[in-house]
């Protein structure tokens, strides 16, 4: 039974009776008391609901729900049913992170809080994505459970997240930071250089290594001021019952010091001259540290690099427009302009805003936007979007979009939403990187145990433990994937491929069929009326009748019958009562005569005989022309003529066909034209296959089709009646200029409509996953033949540190061999 009873909780409490929790969920997809009944009907059956009571009025449940049951398992019920439960998405700068493991640990937190659905963090971007059920948490839990983890958190403005990116928005923390590392790290070398030096000088027998109470004083400040961080991000580990790399710098560098100083210690109280000048392990752990901490400043350089394509991004939103008002021009802040506002662009300038061009014309420089090299002429009645470069002309400019709704912000959005993703390799690596720590430490202590038990050396037993300590090292784990899409999305980006998420990227790369749509994906989507053929012989009159028909429609075939009746300066009849029949065609009632037009499958519904024109309609299908028929219908349905549309093939198609193919993709287009224009153009481009006569809610059944056999498939499409083919493929790739519908739907978008893009963005995930493949390995084969060489003594602490600190750099810069990728398009 529903109730329209106002809610209770706003949040989670507990009861004050039973170990119950009372919720509220908002409901998105509800529209009757049907639905509202399902619902309940739904929730009442889960086991742990006490009760149950849906709001339609709220589009909200109440629900009392057992504590030992979670509540993402009453949501994940709920959005299996066909609704949802509405969600809003955080995100939040985080510091004080080293490795795999402090992401884990992180998402751990997280993830206990009651209504946080998902939790994406991301050590490379030093970020947190985390989507919650709706009015449940607020971002100061958020952050205050990731400061019980040992983090700091801060949050990143949504308006500022949207448009300038959460990178800029701690660019000022960034820096300082960046320059406080700068310092420890000068400081750090100056102080360890004279035990370093006399390290290296000792094996060429040498002894300059300084006075054992001059190393004390030199190690005592590295170790506990430049090295305090470790300390202190070791004691958060610890309370979380947990482990991260800084606990393992902290046990191995404290003991190899803690050594050096009961040996120091132990001669002087014994006045052992003869030992005095023993060796001690000061320059081991002051070398470690200042090695660790070079590691992590040349590691904050490298993840700079990695964020280039966002910076670069950002940095074409100008922060003032000119805005005309009353005929006169005044500099406005961005923020300030709304739409409607005219701009004035002057040349050499760019763009501010997302516009239509009511004066002027001139060539603009998208190449930022696009990837596209050539300027692009726009004039008067075109779209611009705001961060392109207006070159050789004034322009006034209406705004249409501001703020994050502008297509530089979208892209941002994009981007940084990629590059904050998970890849799904990495979820395997966040499991290792959990145990990964526990399992060093074992190793560490077996290491000092055997060695003590083997030749009674306890000093050389420590020092061994201590290299297994330093050279373990999560941290090229935790690198190896996020540097690589971070560094791979973002160069694609810069070249108008846009990647919406991690898994696209990481899918795209096994990708067997790719599928194309053809209006606007193969051809340039703008058909001309080239031949109109009446029963007759009164084509004129043909074309008048179509014409009136097509009144109002935004179809581009639609447009090409207008625009031709308009050449002919044919007057426009008056029609009535307008359908459009899906995927079929369109019907009017035009001087008092119920005519259709559409294609061969309405005529044959309707019961239209097409004889008089078949042979004709045949051959201009052969030659790649897209037929339509105009009949009339009544007591004995009668054909009035037919109309052929013709669309240009796009310049690139075919050899982007063929590079598809080159790389052993099967190419195959699907469309709703008829099987002689198809086959046409397929013959033109050389296409494998293609598949005719289909509606547009049949393209996503054709789409699973061909995923049934074991094939990974990549739908290119531009239009709404393409959403449902680019969500049912395994990649959806969408172009730009197409519609919006299309490019939520798909993981990739192409931001300017060349089917060659198709290729370079198959080859940049190609080559990203094989980075990612590269980084796993040498990460896990370094730490795999590392911590044995280590555990048998062949390597020295300080020799350790070194190979630890490279480890994560080789990683990032690794990746960064990316940012050398151009496209061939």
């Amino acid at each position: 039974m529903t109730s329209d009873n106002p809610v209770i909780n706003e949040r989670p409490v507990l009861s004050k009776n039973t170990s119950t929790t009372h919720y509220e969920l908002p409901i998105e997809g509800m529209t009757c008391a049907s639905c509202a009944g399902r619902i309940e009907k739904l929730l009442s059956g889960l086991s742990g609901v006490n009760s149950v009571q849906v709001n339609l009025a709220t589009d909200s449940v109440h629900i009392e729900l057992s504590d030992d049951v979670a509540i993402n398992t009453v949501c994940a019920a709920i959005n299996n049913s066909g609704y949802a439960v509405a969600e809003e998405e955080f995100q939040l700068n985080i510091s004080g992170m080293s490795c795999a493991s402090c992401v884990g640990r992180i998402e751990k937190a997280l993830n206990k809080l009651s209504g946080v659905r998902a939790v994406s963090v991301n050590l490379a971007a030093e970020a947190a994505r985390i989507s919650a059920i709706k009015n449940h948490l607020n971002i100061s839990q958020l952050i205050a459970a990731i400061k019980d983890a040992g983090y700091t958190a801060s949050s990143v403005d949504e308006t500022e997240a949207g448009v300038d990116g959460s990178l800029q928005s701690s660019q000022g923390e960034a820096k300082t930071k960046t320059s406080k590392e700068s310092r420890h790290l000068m400081i750090a070398v100056a102080l360890s250089a004279p035990m370093l030096l006399g390290m290296i000088f000792s094996v060429f027998g040498l002894d300059l290594m300084p006075p054992p109470w001059l190393q004390f004083m030199l190690a005592t400040p590295i170790q506990f001021w430049l090295g305090a961080r470790f300390y202190r991000a070791a004691w958060f580990a610890l309370k979380a019952r947990t482990g991260n790399m800084d606990l393992l710098v902290a046990m191995g560098t404290t003991a190899s010091y803690g050594l050096s100083v009961f040996e120091l210690f132990s001669q002087y109280l014994s006045q052992n001259t003869q030992q005095a000048m023993g060796h001690y392990y000061f320059e081991a752990s002051a070398v470690v540290i200042t090695l660790v901490l070079l590691g992590k400043w040349l590691e904050r350089r490298a993840k700079h690099q990695t964020t280039a394509a966002i910076q670069a991004l950002q940095a074409l939103r100008p922060e003032v427009a000119r805005v005309r008002a009353s005929n006169k021009d005044s500099d406005v802040a961005i923020e300030a302009i709304q739409a409607g506002d005219i701009v004035v662009v002057k040349p050499g300038e760019r763009i501010p805003v997302d516009g239509t061009i009511v004066e002027g014309g001139g060539h603009l420089d998208e190449s930022m936007i696009t990837g596209e090299n050539m300027p692009t002429y726009k004039s008067v009645g075109d779209a611009v979007v705001g961060g392109v470069i207006n070159t050789d002309a004034l322009l006034l400019i209406k705004t249409t979009a501001v703020g994050t709704e502008t297509t530089l912000a979208r892209i941002i959005r994009l981007v940084e939403s990629a590059q904050a993703a998970k890849a799904p390799v990495q979820r395997l690596v966040d499991k290792v990187s959990m145990v990964f720590v526990p399992v060093v430490i074992a190793i560490a202590i077996a290491t000092v145990v055997g060695w003590y038990l083997h030749n009674g050396d306890l000093q050389g037993a420590i020092i061994n433990g201590v290299a297994v300590l330093v050279i373990a090292c999560p941290c090229a784990l935790g690198l190896a994937t996020p540097a690589a899409i971070m560094t791979g999305t973002g160069v694609a980006a810069s070249h108008g491929i846009l990647i919406k998420d991690a898994q696209a990227l990481e899918i795209a790369h096994n990708i067997t069929v790719v599928v194309f749509d053809k209006t606007g994906t193969l051809t340039v989507g703008k058909p001309s009326l080239r031949e109109y053929i009446a029963c007759d012989n009164d084509s004129k009159h043909l074309l008048a009748l179509a014409a009136a028909v097509q009144q109002g429609s935004d179809h581009p075939l639609a447009q090409a019958v207008l625009n031709q009746a308009k050449a002919q300066q044919i007057t426009a009849i008056e029609a009535s009562e307008l359908k459009t029949l899906a995927g079929r065609g369109v019907s009017a009632i035009v001087q008092e005569r119920l005519l259709i037009l559409g294609n061969t499958r309405l005529m044959k519904e309707s019961g239209v005989s097409l004889a008089s024109l078949e042979q004709q309609a045949q051959d201009l299908e052969n030659d790649g022309n897209t037929v339509s028929w105009l009949a009339e219908l009544g007591d004995a349905p009668s054909l009035i003529g037919l109309l052929a549309f013709g669309d240009e093939i796009k310049p690139s198609a075919k050899s982007a066909i063929e590079r598809l193919q080159n790389k052993g993709i099967k190419t195959l287009m699907i469309t709703g034209d008829n099987e002689g224009s198809a086959r046409a153009v397929a013959a033109k481009l050389g296409l494998q296959d293609y598949i005719a006569n289909v509606l547009p809610d049949g393209k996503s059944e054709e789409i699973r089709k061909l995923r049934s056999a074991n094939t990974i498939v990549a739908m290119v499409g531009d239009g709404i009646n393409d959403a449902p083919a680019l969500a049912a493929a395994d990649v959806g790739i969408a172009m730009a200029t197409g519609t919006d519908v299309a490019m939520h739907t798909a993981g990739i978008t192409l931001m300017r409509g060349d089917p060659d893009l198709i290729a370079d963005a198959i080859d940049i995930s190609r080559r990203s996953y094989q980075k990612i493949r590269q980084n796993l390995f040498w990460a896990f084969i370094y730490n795999l033949l590392g911590i044995p060489l280590a555990a048998s003594g062949l390597l020295s602490p300080v020799v350790a540190g070194a190979a630890m600190a490279f480890s994560s750099v080789s990683v990032i810069s690794n990746a960064l061999l990316l940012k050398r990728w151009k496209p061939k398009a």
